[in-house]
């Protein structure tokens, strides 16, 4: 059975434009939230034989690798999948919109618990205050070192996107979807992970280049395979969605 498009109505796009920024800031924010607080074991896989010399040293134990990421980490793919759906149905303006609100949205929240901490504590009322203290200092340099990375990152994935829009005349979306955001991922989790380290904002084990290019790595490899099962949905919500678009003669604006 075919699933019915939504109609084409200045109602209809204004949802679905304020869904996706939705989903997109509430990564955002909950993935600065949790951060580096807790890193979690994915899976850990035997490597064979054969394989051993194309896997680097630095990220396995003998022939043993380990998936290990930041908890953040999880909320970040959809921020990727929500700005590609906002590029290709709303355009370039839109996109670089909505990562200027989510950078905006962080800095409130951030404002919001700074004021929040150096507010006078109610004593034998406060229920959590030593979980609140905690969740505030390493929200800092996680929202701090995420933003920079961020603003980055999300940058380089819409403009790289309407770069391979215009080169491809609007076709290709698996081309654009993949080939941005591949390359805005490796920025960002080289960014983040070096600040957080640099900021002393990771475990006491994670020292020297070795630990640091691990984590990256693993980050990457999280992100890399993420944006390739996103590709079949891009695809799906884009034709479910394509009568919506306000964009299509953008790949022929060369500004």
């Amino acid at each position: 059975m075919q699933i019915p498009r939504l109609s084409n109505t200045p109602f209809i796009r204004d949802a679905v434009f304020l869904i996706l920024s939705s989903i997109f800031i509430t990564a955002l924010v909950v993935g600065n939230l949790i951060g580096t607080t807790k890193f979690i074991h994915l899976f850990s896989v035997d490597i064979p034989q054969w394989l051993l010399p194309l896997v680097p040293s630095l990220v396995r134990d003998g022939s043993i690798y380990s998936m290990v990421i930041p908890a953040g980490l999880i909320a970040f793919p959809a921020t990727f999948l929500a700005t590609d759906l906002i590029s290709e149905l709303f355009g370039r303006r839109k996109a670089q919109l909505v990562v200027w609100v989510g950078f905006g949205v962080n800095m409130f929240m951030l404002i919001l618990m700074t004021v929040n901490y150096h507010l006078p504590d109610a004593e034998g009322i406060s229920g959590g205050l030593h979980l609140f203290d905690g969740i505030y200092h390493y929200m800092v340099g996680n929202t701090l070192a995420s933003m920079i990375a961020y603003l980055t990152a999300q940058t380089i994935d819409v403009r790289l996107f309407h770069f391979w829009k215009r080169k491809t005349r609007g076709r290709h979306l698996w081309l654009r979807n993949n080939a941005s955001t591949m390359v805005s991922q490796l920025v960002d989790s080289t960014a983040i992970i070096s600040i957080l380290y640099l900021s002393g904002n990771l475990g006491d084990s994670v020292t020297g280049f070795s630990a640091v290019a691990i984590l990256i790595l693993n980050s990457y490899i999280f992100k890399f395979f993420a944006a390739l099962i996103d590709t079949p949905i891009v695809y799906a919500l884009v034709s479910w969605l394509k009568n919506l678009d306000e964009d299509t003669l953008e790949y022929a604006d060369q500004g």
